[in-house]
Parts: structure tokens; C-alpha cells; sequence
């Protein structure tokens, strides 16, 4: 499916892939505004977010990468820098995966790169959460606006414990594109086995932000948006050397 999806700005393409029950429209808004100046900002919404209604995501990963790749042959574009936030770094690895030719640079945050010992802890933890939020009848209200009737199923989604593609993590040990992954300090789980990964791939980097937590760029929006303006304009600068 062809995704809704807001542009603006001129330039390379930089996409950004928000998090879970977000669009592209309630994230990133500081990056979007910080980039719009250098590069065409590409913001869609994912499968089943905002305005790109969809109730199949029994194979939501592989479905919306497809979706992305639809969307940008749509669109015209060629290659990317891709930006992912929690679940929009799980479709970003799983395009990536899928389609490495369209990708410059890869940058995610918010991912468990190797399943926890305490995996299940977490899970339970996760599901509680979602519990209490379908007792709150101001956040039903918000994401019924949001998206429509039907994101519940993304809660429904989360309580199956093997929901998290751990298995798609292994494109970080033999990516050939620059990745990067910026964690935030608070988030342990993040933290401890991302830092293994530049040790066996030169193509992967790591940042990890202060005083920030799972969604890192909204944590420290400009603290993010530093680091990737520096990660992608060092690539850029190699990527012209060759040329």
C-alpha cells in the first residue's frame, strides 16, 4: 500500500519512521524543522497509523517495508537516509534488510538488539501498560482521533511475548551501508549489547545520549538531531570522495 505520507523541504531524501501509535505528523517535529533547510523531509504514516488505514499487520515488518518501498517508487525516489524511533527502527531494519540498495545512511534508536535474559519480565511489564491504557478514556480519545477505530490492534499485537523481530537484528552484524544506533543511557537493556557491534562491523556507530530514555529523540531532540546531522554529513563528505 501507498502510505500517507507528508514532504517538504528539498534536498537528498531523509525519511523518518515514527514510533509505535505516533504518525508522521506527532514525531519527529523537531527534527523535521531542524533538517527541512538541507534535505526533503519524508514523514509517513505507518501501516495501520493515521491516515494509512490498514487492519492486516499479521506480517506487519516485512508488510511495511513493502509498503515503504511502494510509497518511494510512488514518490519517485531513489535512495535514502532512513531514520527509525522504536517501531519505526523495526520496519527501518527490516526495509534495510530487505532492500539494502535504497539505503545511504540507516539511523535507529530505540531497539533491543539482542533478546533479554528478563525478556519475559518486560513483556509482562509492557502488557500491564497497555491494559492500564485501555482503561483511560482520555488517551482512547486521543488515538481514536489519532487513528481511527482500529489501534487497539497493535496492543493485541504486543501481548504475543515472540512479537519483537529479534530475529532481524542480525543485519547490524553485516550491514555494508553507515548505521547508526543512539541509545539512551537510561535504557539498560539498549545500552549493554549495542556497544559490541562497531567491534565487529566498521560500518555500524554508536551514540549514547545523556539523560535519555527509549525515545530518544524527543528525550533530547537536539542532541539527536547533532549527532545525525554529523553522522550524515560525514557520509556524505566519503560518499563524494569516491564519486
Amino acid at each position: 500500500m501507498i502510505l500517507h505520507t507528508n514532504i517538504s523541504g528539498s534536498g537528498e531524501s531523509l525519511v523518518f519512521l515514527h514510533s509505535g501509535l505516533q504518525t508522521g505528523d506527532t514525531d519527529f517535529n523537531y527534527q523535521r524543522e531542524y533538517f527541512n533547510k538541507k534535505f526533503t523531509i519524508i514523514s509517513p504514516d505507518l501501516r495501520g497509523h493515521g491516515l494509512s488505514h490498514s487492519v492486516e499487520i499479521q506480517n506487519y515488518f516485512e508488510d511495511s517495508a513493502s509498503d515503504l518501498l511502494e510509497t518511494l517508487n510512488h514518490l519517485e525516489l531513489d535512495q535514502i537516509h532512513l531514520v527509525g524511533s522504536s517501531l519505526g527502527s523495526l520496519v527501518a531494519i527490516k526495509f534495510a534488510q530487505m532492500y539494502p540498495e535504497r539505503i545511504i545512511t540507516l539511523t535507529l534508536s530505540g531497539i533491543t538488539t539482542v533478546k533479554p535474559e528478563n525478556w519475559m519480565e518486560i513483556h509482562n511489564e509492557d502488557v500491564s501498560h497497555q491494559a492500564n491504557l485501555l482503561l483511560n478514556n482520555e488517551a482512547i480519545s486521543y488515538f481514536d482521533q489519532l487513528h481511527g477505530q482500529n489501534w487497539e490492534q497493535f496492543l493485541h499485537m504486543g501481548k504475543n511475548a515472540s512479537w519483537y523481530p529479534f530475529e532481524d537484528m542480525k543485519l547490524l552484524s553485516s550491514c555494508s551501508f553507515p548505521t547508526l544506533i543512539m541509545v539512551g543511557e537510561a535504557q539498560r537493556n539498549e545500552t549493554n549489547v549495542a556497544l559490541e557491534y562497531p567491534m565487529n562491523n566498521s560500518n555500524v556507530h554508536i551514540a549514547i545520549v545523556p539523560l535519555a530514555g527509549h525515545l530518544v529523540p524527543s528525550d533530547q531532540p537536539k542532541i539527536y538531531s547533532l549527532i545525525l546531522e554529523e553522522f550524515i554529513q560525514q557520509n556524505d563528505d566519503s560518499l563524494a570522495k569516491l564519486k
